[in-house]
């Protein structure tokens, strides 16, 4: 009897005497507030997901970005300083008004001028095609363009071809020191050698034309000066025609914009505008005297010392034995 009440109390009071186990005495406050914890992206000690709430426990909202038409002001302010920028230093693109410099060139073709070189103290050379500020009154006469403001602007910051009506362009002929000649009808000849001119001379052309208004010269150019001649010889007032001006028809270096360097418009008369072959040959006026003297030299210096070992008097005593 006595074990079987002793049974009876143990199986009654066996669970309320029992050990609780350690992951059962775990408050569910306590889970609760990790989870919350978890899920605001905070670390385990409370602290961070607190720091990351705003004054009034909320979380802070991410920053939106400003919209594009808000942004656009910027963005056509920046392209215009670098457009004004390239145009003023780099490159500037100017378009053709007239037929002088056919078939290099055509009417309404628009070219690319490069304006860095000269920067750097670069001059014209000869057979390269340049831009010029009118050197005195070529143009007058002339039918000018007339662009209105928005043109204007957009060509004063080089996002239009330039709308300045005092710009020419052609090819140069020839440079300080040059002697530049023509005789009937040619060839031209720069210090006495002709130029071999058909790639680049409108065809059914002369390279020099009869007649008494300039057409038949021989000049040589000063100093800081260029002679330029147009592509389309009897249809350009280059040069030839200008001799009776302030400037005798030379054009003035510091009148040079740049050398044009690519036809850009239209697409389809795409091409560079290279120096033709024919200025490839040695065209200085200075290196046949230069050649000469230094040729010279030595033969004077080799006869002075011949004469002086012959000459006991120009030797000095002591030299004869």
């Amino acid at each position: 009897m006595g074990d079987l009440a002793v049974g009876a109390r143990s199986g009654h009071e066996g669970p309320e005497e029992r050990p609780e186990r350690p992951e059962e005495s775990v408050p569910p406050a306590v889970e609760d507030d990790v989870t919350a914890g978890s899920d605001n992206g905070g670390d385990s000690g409370g602290d961070g997901g607190r720091d990351a709430r705003d004054g009034d426990g909320a979380a802070p909202h991410p920053k939106k970005p400003r919209s594009f038409w808000k942004e656009l002001p910027l963005l056509i302010g920046i392209a215009l300083v670098l457009a004004l920028l390239i145009k003023t230093f780099l490159v500037q693109a100017f378009s053709i008004p007239s037929d002088s410099m056919q078939n290099t060139l055509q009417q309404g073709d628009r070219v690319l001028v490069d304006k860095l070189t000269p920067w750097f103290g670069s001059e014209p050379e000869r057979g390269e095609v340049v831009v010029f500020h009118d050197p005195d009154k070529w143009l007058a006469g002339e039918p000018t363009p007339n662009p209105n403001a928005i043109q204007k602007g957009l060509s004063w910051i080089g996002l239009m071809p330039s709308a300045e009506e005092k710009d020419l362009i052609k090819r140069v002929i020839g440079v300080a020191g040059d002697t530049v000649e023509c005789k009937g009808t040619g060839p031209l000849k720069v210090n006495g050698k002709a130029l071999n001119e058909t790639s680049y001379v409108y065809p059914g052309n002369t390279p020099c034309t009869v007649d008494d208004l300039g057409g038949q010269f021989k000049v040589k150019v000063p100093e800081g000066k260029i002679w330029v001649m147009g592509d389309h010889r009897q249809n350009s007032l280059d040069s030839r025609y200008h001799q009776q001006d302030k400037y005798k028809g030379f054009v003035p270096v510091d009148s040079v914009v740049g050398r044009a360097i690519v036809v850009a418009w239209p697409p389809t008369r795409w091409s560079t505008l290279p120096v033709p072959d024919t200025f490839d040959q040695n065209l200085s006026a200075a290196a046949p005297g230069a050649l000469g003297l230094a040729g010279a030299v030595p033969l004077v210096l080799w006869r002075r010392r011949r004469l002086t070992v012959g000459n006991t008097r120009v030797s000095g005593p002591g030299t004869a034995g």
